[in-house]
């Protein structure tokens, strides 16, 4: 049975199909190719984030036809339409990387105002880079209308002197020219090498982390997100997606009904478990806060003590999310997960079946491989994404503290209000072991916009100071960034958080046991230090910015903008 032969079948479009007055909506939509047996059928949206701007999305208006064909297939009536995309690869550094957070909002509220005006029944939503994922999550969560999303999948690694690089290689890489470690031509080849085609970066970076938390809360098709963008089956999955989406609607499963508290654990088990992206807080948080699920920080830390670190992916570890593939993919971890009662199986999903009758066909680890500990050997026993709190930061902080042996760090900070003057330190050795890079004014409202720290990072690393330098923020850090780093400290320091009153050489602990991140500043002298404070104007100038800023809310309440500030 069609969905157009069922009359209980709820069809938001018959708005525009039925009805004299409706002559023009038609005549409009005949244009665009319709015909008369196109209005007796579901309407779907087809958000394609196709770019030529990043490798993540260049190939993304292909899949985009293959999904138009599968939801006709269907029974449907698919229409293509396209939204932004920002490279976050491309913008890091500079103050280009104010936009990317903000982007993310951009997205989810293109895609809403299209589907709503447009009055389409359903939408498979494709996307790549970093805040594509959130963004059409968001999106799907806010109108609760039968969706599907596809991750466009991992870049392959590129290679140089028998050895896989890729875009987190030249981060470090000008570290280490800088240090005087690499020729100009070492460096020129390293960039000519490390982006070898489509594809999102591909490490167990943020783009990879979400797509796996996507598929792990049910809102992907098993398998969307370690499929490799160049791979033959990644069309096939679309095609897929687009018939799966009438489906949904002809069962009236509805994206609340997948996306419960239970699913969001079972994201959050599977970010743990992969040692995924500090970038997964923000987003998780802002998608659960589209659906109405009363996610917090806290919950994060409540998962990620029984939860134990497995892959062995970069940046701190060895493999890609290709040799993750390669090994079985998120499904085969998943089933691992399952098996062990570390996941909710009961939940449904956008296949119309439960996770664990997803993963009962699914064949296990492949056996031999090592990207993937055994439960019983893991990388760490608990997760690798820590929460922490204390007087510099009352309302969280978050620490990725994979790769590291160094579970705690005292030292003097050295404060910087902006990305580029910490950059200019480190680039003339200002900065010594031992030492706490704080760099404020850069949380959501003060960037404005969270920048994301990769070059800072890679640059300590790129000097041999990885792990003898800790870094702190209220901004971000990459999902490429690896070493003893703390971000999305809040309050932030532009709304008045004690981040704002750090002194230079004020002595700072980090504590990943005791989870806690202080000064050692009495707690009188950090009111005579807050009756001295006053905001300072925002950095930038630029319209979307200071509208963004003005509406943004915590990064412990993953930086929305359609929630209270």
């Amino acid at each position: 049975m069609t969905s157009q032969d069922r009359p209980d079948l709820r069809i938001r479009s018959k708005v525009i199909s039925e009805g004299v007055n409706r002559v023009p909506n038609r005549a409009m939509l005949r244009a665009v190719g319709f015909k008369d047996e196109d209005f007796k059928k579901p309407m779907i949206g087809v958000a394609s984030t196709w770019s030529e701007v990043t490798p993540c999305n260049m190939h993304i208006d292909e899949l985009a036809r293959e999904a138009k064909k599968g939801a006709q297939a269907g029974g449907g009536a698919p229409l293509i339409f396209n939204t932004i995309t920002v490279s976050d690869g491309i913008s890091m550094g500079h103050e280009g990387m104010l936009f990317s957070l903000p982007s993310r909002e951009i997205i989810a509220d293109s895609i809403e105002t299209v589907v709503n005006a447009e009055r389409f029944d359903g939408l498979v939503a494709i996307g790549g880079c970093d805040k594509n994922t959130p963004a059409c999550l968001m999106a799907i969560g806010r109108m609760n209308l039968p969706a599907v999303y596809v991750y466009g999948g991992t870049i392959q690694p590129g290679s140089l002197n028998g050895r896989d690089v890729n875009i987190v290689t030249a981060f470090e890489a000008v570290g280490q020219y800088h240090d005087g470690k690499m020729t100009p031509e070492e460096l020129h080849q390293i960039e000519c090498h490390v982006c070898p085609g489509a594809g999102a970066c591909g490490g167990m970076y943020t783009a990879n982390t979400m797509a796996a938390a996507a598929e792990a809360m049910g809102m992907s098709l098993p398998g969307s997100s370690s499929t490799a963008a160049i791979a033959s089956g990644k069309a096939d999955e679309c095609a897929r997606a687009g018939e799966t989406v009438i489906q949904l609607l002809e069962k009236g499963i509805y994206p609340r009904d997948i996306m419960t508290k239970k699913a969001f654990e079972n994201a959050i088990t599977v970010v743990m478990a992969l040692g995924g992206s500090t970038n997964a807080f923000l987003h998780l948080l802002a998608i659960a806060h589209s659906v109405q699920v009363d996610l917090t920080i806290d919950d994060f830390e409540r998962i990620r003590k029984k939860v134990p670190h497995l892959a062995d992916l970069k940046p701190s570890g060895r493999y890609m999310m290709q040799d993750l593939s390669d090994a079985g993919g998120v499904p085969a971890v998943m089933k691992l997960l399952l098996e062990a009662g570390l996941l909710h199986g009961d939940c449904i999903t956008v296949t119309g079946h439960t996770i664990a009758e997803n993963l009962a066909a699914v064949p296990p680890l492949r056996s031999g491989q090592n990207v993937v500990r055994p439960l019983d050997q893991p990388l760490k026993p608990t997760g690798p994404l820590v929460l922490l709190k204390g007087n510099l930061a009352p309302d969280g902080a978050v620490a990725k503290m994979s790769g590291l042996s160094r579970l705690s760090f005292t030292g003097p900070a050295r404060v910087f209000d902006s990305e580029e003057e910490a950059t200019e330190a480190i680039v003339s050795d200002r900065i010594r072991k031992g030492d706490v890079v704080v760099i404020r004014y850069c949380g959501p409202k003060g960037g404005p916009g969270m920048p994301e720290m990769l070059s800072v990072t890679a640059m300590i690393v790129g000097k041999g100071l990885g792990g003898d330098v800790a870094l702190l923020t209220d901004g971000r850090f990459s999902g490429g960034s690896h070493g003893f780093v703390v971000g999305h400290v809040a309050p932030e320091a532009q709304v008045g958080g004690p981040i704002a009153l750090l002194r230079e050489g004020d002595i700072i602990t980090i504590d990943s046991e005791t989870q806690e991140i202080n000064m050692q500043v009495s707690s009188e002298e950090l009111e005579e230090r807050a009756k001295q404070w006053f905001p300072p104007q925002l950095k930038h100038s630029a319209a979307v910015l200071r509208k963004y800023a003005r509406l943004v809310s915590s990064a412990s309440k993953g930086a929305v903008t359609d929630g209270d500030v």
